[in-house]
């Protein structure tokens, strides 16, 4: 797989406090990505990006949420597709050295 089709798989790291629970206790990860993203494809890409081992693929499609405007107008955010990841052990991900 190329370094652009890499790229555009993975959309960035989501952070929030059901993720930070999880990569503590299970050597997990969560991404966002492609909606149009398989699970190899997604495996393929994390290990070419990060240089690391993944043991396993979760996907979840988040549907996006109705959210009423300052107006009364209602909208629906887009949806969006996210990736648990697990980690080989003695692997991990720092987002705090990537800056």
């Amino acid at each position: 797989m190329n370094q652009e089709r890499m790229l555009t798989i993975v959309l960035g790291p989501h952070i929030s406090e059901k993720s930070s629970v999880i990569s503590e206790a299970n050597n997990q990860v969560t991404f966002k990505v492609a909606a149009d993203a398989t699970k190899p494809e997604i495996k393929q890409a994390i290990e070419g990006l990060f240089n690391v081992q993944v043991k396993d693929v979760q996907v979840l499609n988040v549907k996006g949420k109705r959210k009423r405007s300052a107006r009364g107008i209602w909208r629906t955010r887009p949806s969006w597709k996210k990736a648990y990841i697990r980690l080989e052990q003695g692997h991990e991900i720092d987002f705090a050295e990537m800056g």
